[in-house]
């Protein structure tokens, strides 16, 4: 292991001593961020709202405007279409040199942690090593940053290992530190916090349907619309906000006895936004633009179509025009009982 990571663990062992004694924040858990409220690396989600909507919550020194997003009881989370996965952990600012101080020494003075690691500490923060006293002679002019971590600890999540280092305001973090907060990663942490309502795709025949009677199904422009949410680090005055647009219906019969519309079952979207056509009175033997036959009957158990809608997502951020991330994907499922259409013998 190494010594930085011997240290944070020495860190976290001691202050979880000290914690019933002087309430100081374990050294994975404690956070100080710069405008001095107290956080976790992970906190449980909380925040709160605004008269016109907008909802906040914090994590990670993020605050997150999830006023645009997708809302509901049913609404979720895209899947990427990739193995794309957010940002498993990121450098941001966490301490003021006093609040730093204030973290740090207690610490230190418990002696849990080894008198070398210690001196070890004391010499790069405090005797110019190459930190001064915790830079307090410089409070007004940058802060401590230091590593935090997705609240979900993807793989990866331990992989910013660095200790503590400073950066002046407006400065640009050390280039060896690539997963220094950025719009962009940004963009990709406020990605994990789209949701998208659940569409139900409008079918006729609705819920029972015959054999071999083609299924319509569609969507109006009114039931679905682009999404977003906005991700910033007020103290560095950076933002991205990552929208999610709908592009597409894919439509899975749930049996290999069925002709999906187009034969891809993919639906693309129209010039005004809806997908699919309605059904008109005198188009039960005309071929749907998005639908289904089922071509065998359901014996109890009815099928389960799932209909997909694939979002496209982009974002723009601070300085940048931004750009494109994974598509994503999020389904809703219906049941459909076919019948045998039945003939009259006379």
């Amino acid at each position: 292991m190494r010594e930085v990571n011997r240290g944070r663990l020495g860190a976290a062992i001691a202050a979880a001593v000290i914690l019933t004694a002087v309430c100081t924040p374990t050294a994975w858990a404690g956070i100080a961020p710069p405008d001095g409220s107290r956080e976790t690396d992970t906190p449980p989600p909380k925040g709160d709202s605004t008269p016109d909507g907008t909802l906040s919550a914090t994590a990670g020194g993020v605050v997150y405007d999830r006023s645009k997003n997708g809302s509901g009881p049913t609404a979720g989370p895209v899947a990427p279409v990739s193995n794309w996965t957010p940002p498993a952990c990121w450098y941001a600012p966490k301490y003021t040199p006093a609040e730093f101080k204030a973290y740090v020494e207690p610490i230190w003075n418990a002696d849990s942690t080894g008198a070398s690691w210690d001196a070890t500490q004391r010499d790069r923060y405090v005797n110019g090593k190459p930190y001064t006293n915790f830079n307090l002679d410089r409070a007004d002019q940058g802060y401590w940053w230091d590593s935090y971590v997705n609240k979900s600890f993807p793989p990866g999540w331990d992989a910013c290992d660095k200790p503590y280092f400073w950066v002046d305001k407006g400065a640009p973090p050390p280039a060896d530190v690539p997963e220094a907060i950025t719009p962009e990663i940004l963009a990709k942490l406020a990605y994990a916090e789209i949701r998208v309502p659940t569409t139900q795709v409008t079918l006729k025949p609705d819920s029972t349907s015959k054999v071999n009677l083609p299924t319509w199904a569609w969507l109006d422009k009114a039931d679905f619309h682009p999404v977003s949410v906005t991700a910033t680090v007020p103290v560095l005055n950076i933002s991205a906000t990552t929208t999610a647009t709908p592009v597409s219906l894919k439509l899975e019969p749930g049996t290999s006895d069925a002709t999906l519309f187009p034969a891809s079952g993919e639906c693309p979207i129209n010039a005004d936004g809806s997908i699919g056509a309605p059904y008109q009175a005198g188009n039960a033997d005309q071929t749907p633009p998005c639908g289904v036959t089922y071509l065998r009957a359901t014996s109890g158990t009815p099928y389960n179509l799932k209909a997909t809608i694939t979002w496209k997502i982009h974002w723009t951020g601070t300085g940048t025009d931004g750009g494109d991330l994974p598509d994503g994907t999020f389904g809703h499922d219906q049941h459909i009982t076919v019948q045998e259409i039945q003939a009259v013998n006379r």
